[in-house]
């Protein structure tokens, strides 16, 4: 009597068990990659902007007698450090300091209201917080001459006879805009007060307005985004889709890749946006310097890191170098860290330049320069040494191949000769070496195409 032998279930969904077990690893490998870069995002951009406060922002007190003296006094011991507070002689030279950015709000005690303005400090307090802050001058009119904005409460005419009344001196608060719109905010925020206890609205004058068409002065920044994503996603198609290239290729495709994203933000900032009204030669310059500086690191480090370049290339010149550039609050208005990146990373390089070369006369304009030059220097210096790497690498894996081409060789030699025909005939044998090649460039590939699908934005 003969049994049937039932199908053994369990052997048939063994494999698919086996192939959705290695599915979920891959995929959980792989997803930490963009959970690396939400806790990094998270804590670079909250760190650096959730909490802004004035850590010895620098401000003047404009005046050479007692009553200036005792103003600025008064306005360090209220502020705590959040303040440094000094005097100036005059008014011209508060507006040279200012377009030097020495410091960022310039307070002119008017003539007649000059005594009363400590107790004024004493009434209002001197901390200013930058929550939410706007133009907060009290302006009644507007007008500007000679490149500068002023706004004030109006002169008023006496109503019975027409005729214009002696206009009362008012207190005056110089800012530049084109140095950070929200430090003059906070500046305006510290100084109101102490103008409203004199009895008199606050004129706001602007020495340095920014461009028409940018009011906040926060365009620089958003180039500067621009620019830094169309760099560093470049890194992963040249280091991916062209990782079969010799890196001398890779380095001037990197090259040619930053000369065209520079093309791209000048024309972004000039004629479609309007951001800048001048000086476009020198931030196209200045935007090549920075893009070819991204491009070279990140393809340099693409030899050592492989897969894992987006998130070192988006660790520099994303979360550190965003938050630290001075965009959007000046390193006065942040913790020690990201004010002490704001020093030397190429962000702030190109930031603080772009405003000096269009908006301050070129001042302190080298000195950003050479910051996005030594990052172009770092960049070389990454492909100096990724290139002696990459021919160890090309040198290992092709003595590799050559090991295991004579040991196949060696074993097909050592069976004998019926066999090896028969195995021939079969198709087992002669296949073996080929398949074990095509499935190690089908991994390379799949690596390749996973690495530019993690290129992602901000």
């Amino acid at each position: 009597m003969s049994t049937v032998r039932r199908p053994d279930h369990r052997s048939a969904h063994g494999p698919a068990r086996a192939a959705h077990a290695n599915g979920l690893r891959h995929v959980l490998t792989h997803l930490i990659t963009p959970l690396l870069m939400c806790i990094g995002m998270g804590l670079a951009y909250l760190g650096a902007f959730a909490h802004p406060a004035p850590h010895h922002l620098p401000v003047a007190v404009v005046g050479s007698g007692r009553s200036a003296q005792l103003l600025a006094q008064s306005i360090n011991d209220k502020a705590g450090g959040d303040l440094e507070v000094r005097t100036v002689s005059d008014r011209a030279a508060a507006v040279d300091r200012l377009k030097h950015q020495d410091i960022f709000g310039a307070y002119v005690i008017p003539a007649e209201g000059a005594k009363g303005a400590s107790d004024a400090v004493d009434a209002s307090g001197a901390k200013g917080a930058p929550g939410g802050a706007g133009r907060s001058g009290e302006a009644g009119a507007s007008s500007s001459s000679g490149g500068s904005h002023t706004s004030s409460g109006s002169a008023g005419r006496d109503g019975a006879g027409g005729a214009a009344r002696p206009r009362k001196p008012v207190p005056e608060l110089l800012v530049a805009t084109a140095g950070s719109d929200t430090s003059a905010a906070v500046v305006q925020k510290v100084f109101t007060p102490i103008a409203a206890q004199q009895g008199a609205p606050l004129k706001v004058t602007d020495v340095a307005p920014t461009a028409e068409d940018d009011p906040t002065g926060q365009g620089v920044f958003f180039l500067l985004v621009a620019i830094s994503i169309g760099s560093y996603a470049s890194v992963a198609v040249i280091g991916g889709a062209g990782a079969v290239l010799p890196l001398r290729l890779r380095t001037a495709l990197a090259i040619g890749t930053s000369f065209v994203v520079g093309l791209i933000g000048t024309a972004f900032a000039g004629p479609v946006f309007h951001l800048v009204d001048h000086g476009l030669g020198g931030l196209w310059g200045m935007a090549w310097f920075y893009s070819a500086g991204v491009l070279l690191i990140g393809t340099g480090l693409h030899t050592f890191l492989k897969r894992w370049t987006t998130l070192g290339v988006m660790t520099l010149f994303v979360m550190l170098n965003f938050t630290s550039s001075g965009g959007i609050f000046r390193p006065e208005m942040q913790n020690g860290f990201f004010a002490a990146l704001h020093s030397f990373w190429n962000g702030a390089g190109f930031v603080e330049g772009v405003r000096s070369h269009v908006y301050f006369d070129g001042y302190g304009l080298a000195g950003h320069v050479w910051t996005l030059a030594g990052w172009l220097v770092a960049g070389l210096v990454v492909i100096g040494v990724a290139a002696p790497a990459e021919k160890r690498r090309r040198t290992a894996e092709t003595e590799a191949a050559a090991h295991a081409v004579a040991v196949a060789a060696a074993a097909v030699a050592a069976v004998p000769e019926p066999a090896r025909s028969g195995r021939s005939a079969g198709g087992a044998e002669p296949g073996g070496g080929h398949g074990s090649a095509h499935a190690a460039a089908a991994l390379e590939e799949e690596e390749r195409e996973e690495e530019l699908e993690e290129a992602v934005g901000v």
